[in-house]
């Protein structure tokens, strides 16, 4: 046994993390049967940049279970994934090296992105600019395990995956495929919401709604009588799109219109006056225009009602530099010209001084605050386009998939239990399946082709499937089957899919990229499904429903049988922190400052499910408990020396073993229930109770010797042993290194503690709580005096009830021995008073 003079906790990130990996102390055993696995789904972070303190925050709470199952000797299948495809890839991509995808471009083999962004973005090819994602992901990747590492997350390092590599792809567009031939998946001609500055289709799951300034535009229509027929609108640079116009089918202001046609303003084209439950009569003048399309209320009421389709607003969101067929007048015609290839926010500035001049605008506009959905990553507000996208069914449109979803949820089993009201309110309020695809580069391809005919049409309700055997494929650079590349595009040749899978489809299936699902059946067998998907509460809807989606179509189950919901970091205004809002902590400089075991000790405060202030003081008491740890550890194994179980005799000591039997039962029961922070801080109470009275008691009678001091010895180690256990999930860089001191092995791999090896203790808990009482007051005597804590005390008298009398004179000798005094006068009243008299010099 070697105890160092001066432990410190400086260096031990870098000394342990080499030994585990040398070691390989947290690889995975494959050979265990499926009862014996603990599998985790762990979250692939997104490689675009720096991680921050939130990720630090619930990837802690995630590596504090894995390390507790590891010690119940479960095998801990626990890999590591990076999530390096998608949107804020290509964004950082952009950003970092100053280019542009043109996919028609050819590649380049010599290029080389410039040393500094250009001022204006030099266009590449769609080869280059993959590679270009490529190289930027892996030194991300790089740094992220750098950052895990030092955190001490008990990873498999052997098992890794990005959602971008070979076996990620396949895994995809198997899936897609199959999805295909049970008709889950399909393709549509339909509006989209669309963001016009990534260029790409948006999903439900990725809209958010701010709060932007806008106008009501009171607006008259006009009828057949000559009367106006007034709407108000946010958005009338729309009215040339508009298809009708639509009010409460109980407003008895416009029943007398419904079946009539009204005159839009400017363009005069003839439209229907129709009813719908969704127009509020109490919103402006009750009376509403539908356009195709202003927002997704007027893509309810286009296909419900059997509207026609006027799109006048382009991908680029501008509005088309042609009039459209349906303005035939040729005043109309004149007044489109006058927004024709405006953006937006350009036509809607125009089209108000135009009906001002007309006489059609009624008023000034009003100005109001009003909800806008973006995409939660991008800067403008999203239009709605109509184009071709592919969809997987997701119950959004079908009734029992929806309840089959909702039967999934429910029995999925939830840490915190609240958050399945979270699942159950995104399933119910869905709007229509999911839309996967995304008109990007750098991702999943759709794994299909399509024929062009003689004429040169091309057949999208024909697609060409590739064999499963071939997968992954890139249709925009490999040719179809059947066909070679210079039928590419041609009459009686194809053309491949342009786009890819939005990123939530690739990692909607980690559980089964990771468990190498139809690539290595005996692996996949013994971990799916998994037992655990820890993950935050903001991805329910994205991340977590789409694998539980994937996981019921494709395999008829779950995917895994818990789900733990990490809460948010918050910053000093309580505010979640983000990575895309630029205002979240970068984890690394906190290590290097506190240590590791101090920002776990932080994160592992947190509560299943709660948030958490971004708290260095928190920190710092995490830093202090490490240090105490090792100093309490120096101070035990320099004071004692190995004795059998059964030489603990004293009763001080029996009752500290019958404290611990409490500790460690309820710490065991709060880790079946995956609430890591409860089991911590039964631990940490119990800790710093041990030092401050348990060792200051025991420590006289450990430098002594015979029966009293073999008690103590055998005590003393038996808690440290406990506790440096109990430790362990949280603190596992201290716990490991004050473990070496004296026993060989890693910490993490030995048994986690259990009542059984504590039977010894007896069950007088109490005994410890009284005696600690009167430490106490015996300890403020002295601070109160101002003297040193070894000034002896001239008299300690305490009253104490029956049952405590018996124990104070249990303790008598460590009592004495810890507080000095000459004596100590017991008698027995209704309550605990403890006098306590310093000795004069």
């Amino acid at each position: 046994m070697t105890v160092p003079d001066k432990p410190a906790l400086e260096g031990l990130e870098a000394k342990w993390g080499e030994r585990w990996e040398a070691d390989g102390t947290y690889r995975f055993d494959r050979t265990r049967p499926r009862d014996a696995i603990y599998a985790i789904d762990t979250p692939p972070p997104t490689a675009s940049g720096a991680l921050h303190v939130g990720h630090v925050f619930s990837y802690t709470h995630t590596d504090c279970v894995a390390r507790y199952m590891r010690m119940r000797g479960r095998e801990v299948f626990y890999p590591m994934g990076w999530d390096d495809n998608g949107l804020p890839t290509e964004r950082r991509v952009q950003n970092y090296y100053g280019v542009r995808c043109d996919p028609t471009l050819p590649y380049d083999p010599a290029f080389e992105p410039p040393d500094k962004p250009p001022k204006r973005p030099q266009l590449v090819s769609r080869r280059n600019f993959i590679e270009l994602c490529e190289t930027l992901t892996e030194i991300d990747e790089q740094a992220y395990e750098a950052l895990w590492r030092s955190l001490g997350l008990s990873v498999d390092w052997t098992q890794t995956y990005t959602t971008i590599g070979a076996a990620a792809r396949t895994a995809s567009q198997r899936a897609f495929l199959r999805n295909l031939a049970r008709g889950e998946a399909y393709q549509q001609e339909a509006p989209v919401l669309w963001d016009i500055d990534f260029q790409t289709a948006v999903a439900q799951a990725e809209l958010e709604e701010r709060e932007l300034a806008g106008a009501y535009h009171r607006v008259a229509f006009h009828r057949a009588d000559g009367e106006p027929l007034h709407v108000e609108t946010t958005r009338p640079e729309l009215i040339p799109s508009c298809v009708a116009i639509v009010a409460h089918p109980e407003d008895e202001r416009y029943q007398p219109l419904f079946g009539t046609t009204v005159t839009s303003p400017l363009f005069e084209v003839e439209l229907p006056v129709v009813a719908h439950e969704l127009a509020d009569p109490e919103k402006g003048s009750g009376a509403a225009m539908i356009c195709t399309f202003g927002d997704t209320t007027d893509v309810t009421w286009w296909r419900e009602l059997d509207l026609p389709t006027r799109a006048l607003v382009q991908r680029n969101g501008r509005l088309q530099a042609d009039a459209p067929d349906w303005i035939a007048t040729e005043a109309g015609r004149a007044a489109y010209a006058e927004l024709a290839g405006k953006t937006a926010k350009q036509a809607k500035a125009r089209i108000a001084e135009l009906l001002a001049e007309s006489g059609d605008l009624d008023g000034d506009p009003r100005p109001i605050t009003h909800p806008v959905k973006h995409y939660e990553k991008g800067d403008r507000p999203l239009e709605i386009v109509t184009s071709r996208q592919w969809y997987i069914r997701n119950g959004g449109r079908d009734a029992d998939l929806r309840d089959d979803l909702l039967r999934r949820g429910k029995e999925l089993q939830w840490v915190p239990d609240y958050m399945q009201v979270r699942y159950e309110h995104w399933v119910n309020g869905l709007a229509g399946d999911w839309l996967i695809s995304r008109q990007r580069y750098y991702g999943v391809p759709i794994p299909l082709w399509y024929p062009v005919d003689a004429a040169g049409e091309v057949h999208h309700d024909s697609p060409i499937v590739p064999d499963e055997a071939a997968l992954p494929v890139d249709p925009a650079a490999e040719p179809a089957p059947g066909y070679d590349e210079s039928q590419r595009g041609r009459p009686g040749g194809f053309v491949g899919d342009p786009d890819i899978m939005d990123t939530w489809a690739t990692s909607s299936l980690t559980p089964q990229i990771a468990a190498g699902w139809e690539v290595d059946e005996d692996l996949f067998g013994r971990l799916f499904p998994y037992d655990l998907r820890p993950q935050g509460q903001d991805i329910i809807r994205t991340w977590l429903f789409g694998t539980v989606v994937r996981a019921h179509l494709e395999h008829d189950s779950l995917p895994w049988s818990h789900a733990a919901i990490s809460g948010w970091v918050l910053d000093p205004d309580r505010k979640k922190m983000s990575k895309s809002k630029g205002h979240a902590t970068t984890p690394m400089g906190m290590v290097e400052k506190f240590g590791a075991d101090a920002i776990r000790y932080w994160a592992a405060s947190g509560r299943p499910g709660a948030d958490t202030s971004d708290d260095e003081n928190q920190m710092k008491v995490g830093r202090r408990l490490a240090i105490k740890l090792l100093n309490a550890s120096r101070f035990v194994l320099n004071a004692s020396q190995d004795e059998p179980p059964d030489a603990v005799a004293e009763p001080v000591d029996r009752a500290l073993l019958a404290q611990l039997e409490a500790v460690v039962t309820g710490a065991t029961a709060a880790f079946e229930e995956l609430d890591y922070a409860r089991a911590l801080n039964l631990a940490e109470q119990a800790f710093w109770a041990w030092t401050d009275d348990y060792l200051e008691l025991v420590k006289g009678r450990a430098y002594g010797d015979g029966t009293g001091a073999a008690s103590a010895h055998a005590a003393l180690r038996q808690s440290l042993g406990v506790f440096l256990r109990l430790f362990a999930p949280f603190l596992p860089y201290v716990t490991e290194e004050v473990w070496s001191w004296w026993r060989d092995g890693s910490v993490h791999r030995v048994d986690w503690p259990s009542s059984s090896e504590l039977s010894a203790a007896g069950d007088d808990v109490a005994l410890l709580e009284t005696v600690g009482a009167v430490l106490y007051e015996a300890r403020r005597a002295k601070s109160d005096a101002q003297v040193s804590m070894r000034t002896p005390l001239a008299e300690l008298l305490v009253t104490a009830p029956a049952g405590d009398v018996d124990r104070l004179r249990a303790a008598e000798g460590d009592l004495l021995a810890a507080t000095g005094a000459s004596e100590l006068a017991i008698t027995a009243g209704d309550e605990l008073v403890v006098r306590a008299v310093v000795a004069a010099d």
